[in-house]
């Protein structure tokens, strides 16, 4: 993978080389602050977890008994960082979806408090409701000014509770349009926020068209006549990801995933038996690693050491960067021309599957010969009648 592609790549790590002289300061601006987790760890952060208890009852220690641990504090952290290292470098697919769920992982809220300025919300679709899984509204990253559409969880019970647990409705899509339609007429570019485990699967839902309206969203976002920038910040499920998620560059955090299908919604269609996820997640290819071989992304967003929730600065940071450079690159590219070459990137999805992962179209009489195979025994009486 090319360097060019990896932004905020994670060089406050060699400030862990001058550990002698370290504080609780200095640690946090090294992406593992002290009780990083709030005590939320993950099945495969167990060591970390242990060390960090350890720090913590020196720390209590020397504050109590007024004796100086610092030496064995820092011999600590130091393995801790190591055990990091370890561990994230070699994060299983199902392991990055856990770390996608984390429940300290930045979500759009402090996306909008940190690197939207002076935003201002718009609501409703004009036809039903307010859906508070999709928030829309403008505002400035950097200097470039913005139509903000982000997927939101919330962040206490009864947001998420109210927000569907970050599952939109056919209105929350219809907002999102309305809203991209608007910023299309004032020439204003638009910059999607993707994290959802999928759109809500309700029946009131299907009943207001939840189907017709994530396709409305992916004809017409395909055709804004303004550079779109998509960003999938934690989980990328589903239609309900992709319904907000076609434009000009789709960018993934590293430790985000982004897939037609959730782990165990897959699980349980294929083995009907969520357990089974693990392996799921491993077959469809989900982390940003698999898709940027697959060529389904433009660009891997590096997270701190030990995932974005252990530095949820940075993190918002280093998105903030890249989506000023690259609407600084797609503003210098004619109308035309952008939606002709986001015609073609979107057409070529696919294109660069590796030979062994495509499945040759069989011929009809071969396609055919290989059905009859696998029919039922032909003395056993059928129970529909076949018509040619």
């Amino acid at each position: 993978m090319g360097a060019g592609f990896i932004f905020g790549e994670d060089k406050r790590v060699c400030a862990y080389a001058a550990l002698t002289h370290m504080d609780r300061r200095d640690l946090a601006m090294a992406n593992v602050p002290p009780n990083s987790s709030n005590g939320y760890y993950l099945e495969f952060e167990q060591k970390v977890a242990d060390l960090d208890r350890q720090i913590n009852e020196l720390r209590k220690l020397s504050t109590a008994k007024g004796i100086d641990y610092s030496a064995e504090i820092r011999q600590l952290q130091k393995h801790q960082v190591a055990e990091l290292k370890r561990t994230y470098s070699n994060l299983s697919a199902w392991q990055t979806v856990q770390v996608a769920r984390h429940p300290q992982r930045p979500v759009l809220q402090d996306y909008l408090n940190l690197m939207v300025k002076d935003f201002r919300e718009l609501h409703g679709d004009r036809c039903f409701g307010d859906d508070r899984a999709i928030l829309t509204g403008l505002g400035h990253i950097g200097r470039e000014k913005v139509l903000v559409v982000g997927q939101n969880k919330g962040k206490t019970t009864k947001e998420k509770i109210a927000c569907n647990f970050g599952c939109p409705n056919p209105e929350g899509y219809r907002k999102a349009m309305a809203r991209m339609k608007f910023a299309e007429k004032y020439g204003i570019p638009v910059v999607t926020l993707i994290d959802t485990p999928g759109a809500h699967p309700g029946i009131g839902a299907e009943e207001r068209g939840q189907a017709q309206a994530i396709a409305t969203n992916l004809t017409k976002m395909s055709r804004l006549k303004v550079p779109v920038v998509c960003i999938c910040i934690g989980e990328g499920g589903s239609g309900g990801a992709l319904g907000i998620s076609v434009g000009d560059r789709l960018a993934i955090l590293e430790f985000a995933y982004y897939s037609v299908i959730s782990p165990e919604g897959c699980a349980a269609i294929l083995w009907r038996d969520g357990s089974y996820a693990p392996d799921a997640a491993e077959a469809l290819k989900l982390t940003s690693k698999d898709l940027y071989k697959l060529g389904f992304i433009d660009a891997i967003i590096t997270e701190p050491l030990g995932g974005a929730h252990r530095n949820i600065h940075d993190t918002i940071y280093d998105v903030q960067k890249y989506v000023v450079k690259t609407l600084g690159e797609l503003k210098r590219i004619p109308i035309d021309k952008l939606l002709d070459s986001r015609y073609k990137k979107l057409r070529s999805i696919g294109n660069n599957l590796p030979d062994n992962g495509r499945k040759k179209a069989k011929p009809r009489k071969t396609a055919i010969r290989a059905v009859a195979k696998t029919a039922p025994d032909r003395t056993q009486p059928l129970t529909t009648s076949v018509q040619s």
